[in-house]
């Protein structure tokens, strides 16, 4: 009788620890942070096949090359995502410590330059215990690696007239560099001259693989290995 008990009391232990590890496992789980375009959708120039798209309502005033030459700071309203999609949902990640440049000079494309480092100790789920794991040396090595950067190599042509609060399409191909490793990557973007400011909205795809990290896939969820990294800056001169 006393082993009959002592198997159900077991069984009982083991019950109520799955169930807390799901429950604390699920409170971790959830998507808290809502990704911010700096770009409003009625001004986004191109459509879903990449080809410029007319719209009217975002037509303003010629804008200059002397407006849009020039070297161009990344003002303190920026933020960089990244997110990652499991079997359950996609949990965004926002970083608003980011800084860097962005020279322009539509005459002569291939002599712009640009290049961004963000902290990665502001990375924010909304939910802690994520948060700090995600930082960890599981992953991100915040404490050995605290910055990443990306330094771009090449721009695509940019258009000689730009039109005030109408976006036009940029690539950017450079170097991201996370963890200390180094990965080319192409950033798909639209860049909008509006009230003296470029905004610039770009995103591009990496792996875990290509920073050293393990998919961190479990018998309870399935995670993608693709990563999305998304720029959603605001520059000032």
């Amino acid at each position: 009788m006393k082993k009959k008990t002592w198997v159900w009391a077991a069984t009982g232990v083991v019950v109520v620890g799955a169930i807390t590890a799901f429950t604390l496992l699920n409170n971790s789980l959830g998507n808290n942070v809502e990704i911010e375009s700096v770009i409003p959708a009625q001004e986004q120039g191109t459509n879903n096949s990449g080809t410029a798209a007319a719209n009217a309502a975002a037509t303003g005033a010629a804008v200059t090359a002397e407006q849009l030459n020039g070297a161009w700071s990344i003002a303190d309203t920026s933020k960089v995502y990244w997110s990652v999609t499991t079997s359950k949902e996609t949990v965004n990640f926002v970083n608003a410590s980011v800084q860097g440049t962005w020279n322009v000079n539509l005459d002569d494309t291939a002599s712009m330059t640009g290049e961004g480092s963000i902290e990665m100790s502001a990375l924010d789920s909304g939910e802690g215990q994520r948060d700090e794991h995600v930082k960890s040396a599981d992953y991100l090595s915040v404490e050995e690696f605290p910055q990443s950067t990306f330094a771009v190599s090449s721009f695509s042509e940019l258009p000689a007239e730009w039109t005030e609060g109408t976006a036009v399409p940029v690539q950017m191909t450079g170097t991201l560099t996370v963890k200390g490793i180094e990965k080319e990557v192409t950033f798909d973007s639209q860049a909008v001259y509006s009230g003296g400011q470029l905004m610039l909205s770009g995103m591009t795809t990496v792996t875990f693989a290509d920073f050293g990290m393990k998919n961190p896939h479990s018998i309870v969820l399935d995670t993608e290995n693709e990563l999305e990294v998304r720029l959603e800056l605001v520059l000032s001169k």
